[in-house]
């Protein structure tokens, strides 16, 4: 009888597993085709397919939570990211349930022996893994919310978090990792894709030094953009890419299908209006650009400061002769800017608080106007690195900063005239570098550290001019002296605006340079020893 009882436990115990592992393949499957709704643009449909299931299925928790993320990332909305945030707690709390319970002799033993796959049933790991997941997606949103938590810490502490999640020595492994699941074609290859996608056209492009690994990227949307030919997310990758390439009138036009493939979710257009807001300012049509930022400021609420900044510099571009759209006038809108101030969980957005600062001296009865402020803020989203890609564009650009840089001289001096001088100089020497008038473009980068005690307001300009002498540098490969640079950049200067994205292109270069200097005695190692 006994051994009867435990026959039929026994059996249970495997109609169990085969029923969890059955259970599991059906949410697979289901999520795929969630999956499948939302990159053919049917987001809601994809949504309600999903939610009846959220409560009791890690997959469907997953993959709600995740669309929920993606829409976050799209929006920059707080109440957005907070959904997104919570929903993507409770698909974690499910998933703790379903991992393995583990005793005191459980914890004790893993101390001395590392745990095998064996010692999981397949329910349990899918649970790690989707855990795993959960806490990625959860970082991710936190980083969203503020620009890698890096507003309450100081810039060593900032490179320390950054080398500990792998922005340093763990990187290319991590990168390999994702490559490697991009490969399939899994329920994960798509999120890997997206990853890698996300990683090569914005994390590398706007927090780096502008070299994108931009064949990659194409190779890793090409499949996706064949399947899904009206994907607005494939779409909107399609028009990043060919932007970064300097192809800026390819990318107008992917990002405008983009805007056309889909009327379901006004995010992705705005995510569109974004990028079309740049791709005219890298043309110099102001009236374009103004038209973009103004639709944002109207429709979108991730920041009104900066986009209400963005539409008085524009205005501040036009000529005495063209005609100013809906009788706005730059300076009443500089001097709004300082009220839109938006706080995120306590903090204010690194972007919104410099365009502040720039807005503050509109402030005055007779304001000074600042000199180029739509091509300042294009430094500072790296866009320069764009039109670098393409001489006509840069010989535009150019044109305009000499003329700005000629009333300088011809005007009267005030108390920002050295600061004037210097972002335009930082300007017209990036522009040099990237027409090959090299020995100019040092000329100009080295004398904003020669007025660094006449600089009253933009401290930010002084590390960013060794900064950019730093790559100019490296191009010639003067390595050594490149990195003396950097570290004098980054160890001698704190506290000035958008410090965070400077530490950030200071560390990619940094890394750039060692591995230059390590490949060179390499290769000296190796001609000795022939």
């Amino acid at each position: 009888m006994a051994f009867l009882t435990a026959w039929k436990r026994a059996a249970s115990r495997k109609s169990d597993r085969r029923t969890s592992v059955s259970s599991l393949r059906d949410a697979l499957d289901q999520c795929m085709t969630a999956l499948d709704l939302f990159l053919t643009n049917q987001f809601s449909e994809a949504l309600n397919y999903l939610k009846p299931r959220t409560k009791e299925s890690m997959y469907h928790s997953l993959t709600y939570a995740t669309i929920l993320g993606m829409q976050a990332m799209m929006t920059f909305d707080p109440q957005d990211i907070l959904l997104a945030g919570n929903m993507m707690k409770e698909a974690q709390s499910l998933c703790q349930r379903h991992r393995k319970k583990s005793s005191m002799t459980d914890s004790f033993s893993s101390l001395v022996h590392r745990a095998t796959l064996d010692q999981f049933t397949e329910e349990e790991i899918h649970a790690e893994v989707c855990y795993a997941e959960c806490l990625l997606q959860r970082a991710a949103l936190t980083f969203l919310q503020d620009e890698n938590m890096t507003l309450s810490m100081l810039p060593t502490r900032i490179l320390r978090l950054l080398e500990f999640v792998g922005f340093s020595g763990n990187k290319d492994y991590g990168l390999l990792q994702l490559e490697e699941g991009a490969s399939g074609h899994s329920f994960r290859a798509v999120l890997c894709v997206m990853l890698l996608l996300c990683y090569h056209t914005f994390l590398t492009f706007v927090l780096g030094t502008g070299n994108v690994n931009i064949e990659q990227a194409e190779k890793l949307l090409k499949p996706y953009l064949k399947r899904y030919p009206k994907g607005a997310i494939f779409l909107f990758f399609a028009g990043r890419i060919e932007a970064i390439k300097g192809n800026v009138d390819t990318a107008i036009g992917r990002f405008e299908e983009c805007c056309e493939a889909q009327q379901h979710w006004k995010q992705f257009h705005h995510m569109c209006y974004w990028e079309l807001m740049w791709c005219f300012t890298y043309k110099g049509q102001w009236k374009m650009a103004y038209f973009y930022a103004d639709l944002l400021s109207k429709e979108n609420s991730w920041s009104k400061a900066t986009y209400i900044y963005m539409k008085a510099a524009y205005l501040s571009m036009f000529g005495k002769e063209d005609c100013k759209p809906f009788g706005d006038d730059e300076v009443e809108l500089f001097r709004a800017v300082p009220g839109l101030k938006l706080k995120i969980a306590g903090k204010s957005l690194p972007t919104e608080k410099f365009a502040i600062r720039k807005s503050r001296r509109y402030l005055s009865p007779n304001p000074v106007s600042l000199p180029v402020p739509a091509l300042e803020m294009m430094y500072i989203w790296n866009g320069y690195a764009v039109i670098g890609k393409q001489p006509e564009l840069t010989d535009g650009i150019l044109e305009i900063i000499t003329k700005a840089e000629e009333m300088l001289e011809r005007g009267p001096e005030n108390e920002y005239s050295v600061d004037d001088d210097c972002l335009v100089k930082l300007l017209k020497g990036l522009c040099l570098k990237y027409l090959g008038r090299v020995q100019e473009a040092e000329e100009n980068f080295r004398s904003i550290s020669a007025n660094e005690k006449k600089i009253k307001y933009d401290h930010y300009l002084i590390p960013n001019a060794l900064l950019e002498l730093a790559l100019l540098f490296l191009e010639q490969g003067r390595n050594e002296e490149a990195v003396k640079l950097l570290e004098t950049a980054k160890q001698n200067y704190k506290n000035y605006s958008m410090e965070s994205r400077t530490h950030f292109r200071i560390q990619a270069a940094t890394l750039q340079a060692k591995s230059s200097l390590e490949n060179g005695s390499r290769s000296l190692v190796s001609s000795v020893s022939l």
